[in-house]
């Protein structure tokens, strides 16, 4: 089973290197591996270059933002299922991929996740919040949950079905395509009890007050879209709750 993998990269020289080499380390070898720079000026695609033999196909041109970036990314794809790493993320073990295939041996599966550790920029070892995946339900949605976005894999005729990422949304297009995927289209899903990924701390959907607002905003509007049910009242509730995932963390 061919995995396809998308990162998309925007400047991002001083971390693509070592997303590219936790992509390599894979011990799973059907890897196509797809890079798609909007028209970096910082020697990100010198980066990507130079690591020829590792990446599959690349594109270096504008677009219209993330979202649209990681569609092209899925339309170029050829794998069976699909999966996005970002260009800050990388994968810390080299089973990664073996795993996510393994969760794709039940026929009846159409998409898997996992866990996500968020490490200290300055200390990559030092892990400073936990997201576990593995009380995701439905329900979680109407709260503004999701399974970790950057650890889904699907089959890759789901984007051909479903479609891809909304490109209106600027922050909560992940969190859209989530719930029209699984809770629209109830497409069936596997947790894998491991931690997937290493993410640095940052992005965009976590720089500022303002981000905070367009965020909800964006999941209500994808909750309604979709025919779920929900209010800013529960959504920004679970302000406390993920406040809760960093304190066993805490020393």
């Amino acid at each position: 089973m061919k995995v396809s993998i998308i990162t998309v990269t925007f400047n991002s020289a001083n971390t693509l290197a070592q997303t590219i080499q936790s992509v390599a380390t894979q011990n799973y070898e059907d890897i196509e591996y797809l890079v798609i720079d909007g028209g970096s000026t910082d020697g990100t695609q010198e980066i990507i270059k130079s690591y020829n033999n590792i990446v599959t196909k690349w594109v270096s041109e504008p677009d219209k933002g993330l979202y649209d970036a990681m569609n092209k990314g899925i339309q170029m794809a050829t794998g069976d299922i699909v999966g996005i790493i970002n260009s800050d993320d990388f994968y810390h073990r080299t089973d990664a991929i073996s795993k996510v295939v393994e969760g794709f041996s039940d026929p009846d599966i159409d998409c898997v996740f996992a866990d996500i550790r968020f490490v200290n920029n300055e200390n990559l070892d030092k892990t400073v919040r936990y997201y576990s995946s593995k009380r995701f339900d439905l329900g979680a949605f109407t709260w503004g949950f999701m399974p970790a976005h950057p650890t889904f894999f699907t089959y890759r005729k789901n984007f051909e079905k479903l479609g891809g990422y909304k490109t209106d949304y600027k922050i909560a297009a992940d969190f859209e395509l989530l719930v029209r995927f699984l809770y629209k289209h109830k497409l069936s899903y596997k947790y894998l009890n491991f931690d997937l990924m290493k993410m640095r701390l940052g992005g965009v959907s976590t720089a500022s007050l303002k981000s905070t607002w367009i965020i909800n905003q964006e999941d209500l509007r994808a909750c309604k879209e979709n025919g779920l049910k929900t209010n800013y009242i529960r959504l920004y509730s679970r302000y406390f709750r993920k406040f809760l995932e960093y304190i066993p963390l805490l020393h």
